[in-house]
Formats: structure tokens, sequence, C-alpha cells
């Protein structure tokens, strides 16, 4: 066996074999129900729960019955973001999130930014679930053991990164009897809470009056007002999560809306429930702070304080085991995600456009490797520290949201003429923008000294990446539309453009096959595509009587949307292929045209090829390449190296590959 195909056979292992782009269910197989996105995506905000009202609770010291007023406030944000975000839903139904709306209701310079932060929020959630979630298992386990945490959290990146590479669904399905266990729990945990307390609401709300009377009378009442503000904020890390489902919409089942619109109520809904709930049970059982041990350790050893020993024991490792294991499923969040956000601004040329290309398993293979390589990165050189990681943690989807909200309260006041519903649409996405302003506004004020400085560098740097990248691509695309702008206008200037063989009758030339055949390979009907055309004639004149032109259609994440997509782009790329037959016919020569889709080009035009020589055993192939007049950082890594891969490839099988230079100037 060569190391070739021991590679593939471990790759299919673990990873699993091709899907067929031809199976007409292929779509629905990869797509998520309403509750499996709510599995996936809605866990990063869930579990939030074991740490979101902690750190507010805390914050209000020993005035702890204020956090009535933050659980109040806490549930009506989460409502109104995620209600803001419907909307958005409803606006951008093939996917939305906060680069695409920036993107398109603000400028593109602005969407390239909320899509930086993004990024740099999703690498930093599956660092810090996985961290998390690490601490709260190593927490049953003895102090010796302890030295084993890290290399554990690492497996346990690695898995999830294998995970992702198999499908989406395919990530997401294990998880579930994870996620439902953390609900159900929790929800019996809360729900106990509130029963078992009943009689006691009336004692509760005295108290909070008279709370209410000593804060305000010992701190003043601005200085209560901040206190509660501040409480709030510290609590934000609740909130992250719910852009995910705009975000994710291309990975949701038809229809996409109804789907990404009902996955909203569940994560909303479930959200605002566990952490009111949690907060008021921090008052109902008087939680106070025990070193060593979580809030919602406390809360629930009081609960189960009067239980029989063996239920509650039961019951108190379950909750707290599935809270532990809740958060390494919040990290699929950034997985989903993540690659998704990048492959929309590989698209817009904002970084290589290789991060939108799909594997043979329809994912975005090279997206998920680098946000699971940078949580990797990250995890070792924190030491998987979740006090320093949760300091850089939120304050990028925070300017996300202020973001997307602005866009959309622009959008609604430029439709005000068109749209009757505009007063409502924006009195939401006004709220939302308010709520979200002032939260990034003290979360940048309170973390940035303790090191959340470190993650505005981060992003800033991304988008300097971003725009030498996008300068680069920029340029090219000048160029090459020059080249465009040269060339194929003398196709329908000039019959003798291939010498001087006047157009043929409306008669079809024959094969000759008695001549060589120049098999040539394109990639759109284009400038690029002519040029290796004429170079082929111009270098060989006359050796070549028969034209073979060949392409393959790359279906990345941006047609990887449904069949209709799937088929326009089949349907251009013959179109492309076979106006150079049509062109090549009118000048009285003899032209075939092959093409096909894959997610794999090499692998596509190899299979092409084989039937190609098949057919014509007598034939060169030929490829052109774009040639810069000075090599780059750049220009190696921004452009692909096709025509390369595919010359080694037919080399192996015997099979002649001429590779023509085009020149691209000043770029």
């Amino acid at each position: 066996m060569t190391s070739d195909s021991l590679f593939k056979n471990i790759k299919k292992v673990l990873i699993g074999g091709s899907r067929s782009l031809s199976d007409p269910t292929v779509f629905h197989k990869l797509s998520l129900t309403a509750f499996l996105a709510w599995v996936g995506l809605g866990a990063d905000g869930l579990s939030s729960s074991a740490y979101g009202p902690e750190e507010a609770f805390l914050t209000l010291g020993a005035h702890h019955y204020l956090s009535l007023f933050v659980a109040l406030a806490t549930g009506i944000t989460v409502i109104v973001i995620s209600t803001s975000y419907s909307q958005i839903i409803e606006l951008f139904p093939s996917g939305g999130g906060g680069y695409l709306v920036a993107s398109k209701l603000l400028s593109p310079k602005t969407g390239m930014v909320s899509g930086c932060a993004l990024l740099i929020d999703y690498v930093l959630t599956i660092t810090l679930s996985i961290a998390s979630g690490t601490d709260a298992l190593f927490s049953f386990v003895p102090m010796y053991l302890h030295i084993y945490k890290l290399p554990f959290a690492i497996f346990g990146l690695l898995i999830l990164i294998i995970l992702n590479l198999r499908g989406v669904k395919e990530s997401v399905v294990p998880l579930v009897p994870i996620f439902i266990a953390f609900v159900l729990l929790h929800v019996f945990a809360i729900g106990y809470a509130f029963i078992s307390h009943l009689l006691n609401f009336g004692d509760v709300a005295v108290k909070t009056v008279t709370e209410i009377h000593n804060t305000q009378n010992q701190l003043g009442l601005w200085a209560m007002i901040i206190l509660i503000v501040r409480a709030y904020t510290m609590g934000a890390g609740t909130y992250t999560g719910i852009e995910a489902v705009s975000n994710g919409i291309p990975i949701l089942r038809e229809p996409k809306v109804h789907t990404a619109k009902r996955t909203m109520k569940y994560m909303a809904s479930s959200l605002a429930i566990m952490v009111i709930g949690i907060l008021v049970a921090y008052i109902l059982y008087e939680v106070r702070h025990v070193p060593g041990k979580t809030l919602n350790a406390v809360l629930f050893e009081g609960i189960v304080r009067n239980w029989d020993k063996g239920a509650g024991s039961i019951f108190l490792y379950a909750i707290l085991i599935s809270e532990a294991i809740i958060l390494f499923v919040a990290a699929q969040t950034g997985f989903l995600d993540g690659p998704r956000v990048l492959a929309n601004m590989a698209q817009d040329r904002w970084f290589p456009t290789r991060f939108a290309i799909l594997s043979d398993r329809l994912v975005t293979q090279n997206g998920v490797l680098l946000m699971g390589g940078s949580a990797l990165i990250l995890m070792v050189l924190s030491h998987g520290s979740v006090k320093f990681l949760i300091v850089l943690y939120s304050i990028n989807v925070f300017m996300t949201f202020f973001l997307s909200q602005l866009g959309m309260v622009r959008h609604w006041w430029q439709c005000r003429k068109t749209d009757k519903r505009w007063k409502r649409k924006i009195s939401v996405n006004g709220i939302g923008l308010s709520l979200t302003t002032l939260i990034l506004i003290s979360v940048v004020m309170i973390k940035f000294y303790e090191g959340g400085w470190i993650t505005i560098i981060l992003t800033g740097s991304l988008v300097c990446v971003a725009l030498s990248v996008k300068k680069h691509y920029n340029a090219t695309y000048n160029m090459i539309r020059e080249l465009d702008d040269a060339i194929l206008p003398a196709l329908t200037s000039s019959i003798y453009l291939l010498g001087d063989k006047p157009k043929s009758d409306n008669k079809v030339p024959e094969y000759d096959k008695d001549s060589k055949t120049a098999v040539i390979l394109v990639n759109g009907f284009n400038g690029l595509g002519v040029h290796t055309l004429l170079s082929v004639v111009k270098t060989f004149s006359g050796t070549f009587k028969n034209f073979v032109f060949a392409q393959v259609g790359p279906v990345d994440a941006g047609v990887f949307k449904g069949t209709d997509e799937v088929t326009k782009l089949e349907n251009k790329i013959k179109d492309d292929v076979d106006r150079y037959v049509k062109f090549l016919n009118q000048n009285g020569f003899y032209a075939e045209s092959y093409s096909e889709i894959n997610t794999e080009v090499v692998d596509g035009i190899i299979d092409l090829a084989n039937n190609i020589f098949s057919k014509y055993p007598n034939s060169v192939f030929f490829g052109g390449q774009l040639v810069f007049p000075h090599e780059t950082f750049f220009s190696k890594i921004l452009h692909n190296q096709i025509v390369f891969s595919t010359q080694r490839r037919l080399y192996h099988q015997g099979i002649p590959f001429v590779i023509l230079p085009i020149r691209i100037l000043n770029v």
C-alpha cells in the first residue's frame, strides 16, 4: 500500500467518504432542523448560564437583592436582541450575520471590521468553552491529576475539529443527548426552586423593597443605578451566540427563514428562562460565594440539601457534569459559524479564496482547520486559563451587535416611505442599538486595562491583513479586466484572429483524426482563457487542427446553498466552454467542450482529462498561469496553484501538459 493510499484510508476512517453533488437529497441530508440548530448554535448562549449570572451576582456584592433588576434587564435584552435578529433574518434570507448586514447596510469596509471581530470572537468562543469545560470536569478529580488539564483540553479540541471535518450534522448529532440532559436538569432545578419557595415570594418582595431603600440610603440613587448597570454589563457573556442563527442560515433546513426564526425562538426563550431563573434562585436560596465552588454548585447543593442522600448526590453530580460538558458543546458555535463568516469574507476577497472552498465532505474544511488551529495556539499560549481568556471575551461580539443594529436602523429610516411598518421595526432595532451600545462601551471600559486591549490589537491586526489582501486582489482584478477589455472585443471585430483562415459557413468542421488535438483548460470565457488559446495557436502554429476546452466549476460555500445555485453553476460553465467552441467553429476549426462541477477542481480536471485522452489519444493539454513581475508573499498564497498540481498528476499518468505564462504587470 502506498503512502497516498494509506493517507486516504485514514482520512476516510476519521472524516468519512466523499459526498456526491449529484445526490438530489444531499442538501436535505446536510441541513439542520430547528431543534438540531438549537443544539448546535444555542449551546453557546445556554452554557453562559454557568458563568454569566454568577459574574453579575458577585458584582453586586452585599446588595444581592438588586439582582432581580439585573435578571429582568437581562431577560428583556435577550428578547430585544433576538427579536432584532429575527428582523435581520427576514431581510437577509440567505444568511445575514454581522458581516453581511454591516457590509450591505453600512459599507464593505465596516462589514469587514465586523467580520474580523466575529472571527476573533469565535476563536475565543472555542478556546474559552473548552477550557471552561475542562476546568469544570477536573473539579471532580484529585489535584494531582490537574497536570493533565491542558492535554485533555487539547484532546477535546482535536475531537471537535475531526467531528466538524466530517460534516455539520455529524458534528451536532452526537451532542444532542448532552444538550437535552443539560436543559432538562436545569429546568427541573429552577422549577423546583420556584415551587419550593412559592409561599415565600411575599417575603422576597418585602426584602427586595427594603434592600433597595437601604442601598439607596447607603450609596445614593445614582450610585445604586450605576452598580446595577455594572452588574448587568458584567453578565454580558450571556448574550454571545444570539447572532449565530443569522450567520448559520445556509446550513438550516428549508424553508430556511422559517427554520431560522423558530431556532431563534427556542434559543431566546430557553436563554431568558435559564438566566432569570438562576438569578432568582440565587436569592431564594440566599446563595453566597464559597471558595473553590461556583455559585451554581452552591445553589444546587442547597436544592438537594433536604433530599435523600443518594438521590441528592446523583442529581448534584449529574447537573454539574452536564454543565461541564455543555461548555464543550458551546465550542460548536464557533466551528459552525466561524468558517461560514470566513467563507463569506473570502468570497468578497478580504481573505484568500481557498477559505470558501468546500471539501469532498461538503464542509469548509480550510475554515474549520484555521478556526481549530487558532484556538489550539491560543489554548497553548494561555495554558487553558479561563481567567485570562474571559477577559478577552465578549468585546468583539458587541462590536458586531452594535454595527448590525446601526445598519438596520439606517435601513428602516431609508425605507420609511416604502415600508408602512418601518416605525415598529426601527423601534425594535433602535432599542437593540441602545442596549448593545451601552454594553459595548461598558465592556470595553471595564475590560480594557484588565487585558481587553489584547483583543482589540488582535482584531486590528486582522483588519490590516484583510485590507492588504483586498488591495492585492483588487490590483490583480484590474489588470485582468484590462486583459479582458483588450482581447474579448477582438472576438467580435476580427474574423482572422486565429490566422488567415476566414470564417466557415454554417457547416460545423469535422474532427481531423490525423492531426493533433489541443486540450485547453479554461476558467470561464475571459481574457485569460482567450490569451491561453492565442498562445497555443501562436507558439505551435499549424500543429493543432482540433481543439477541446475543459472547465471544472468549483462548488464553494457561495454556490452550495441549494440545488438551484448548483444548477446555475452547471449551466454557466457549460455556456462558457460552448462559447469557445462556437468561436473556433466560426474560424474553421473543429472544437468540443467538456465541463463538470466539483469541490476539488484538480480531481475534476483529472476525471475530465482521462475521458478526453481516451477519445483523443494524440492530444496535448494546456493551462495558463498568472505570472507576476515580482513574487511576493501575497502572490504566492492568494493565487491557487491548480495548473501545477494538475501538471504533476497528469505527468504521473503519462499525459503531456504544458503551462503557458500569462504576465500580469504592476501588481
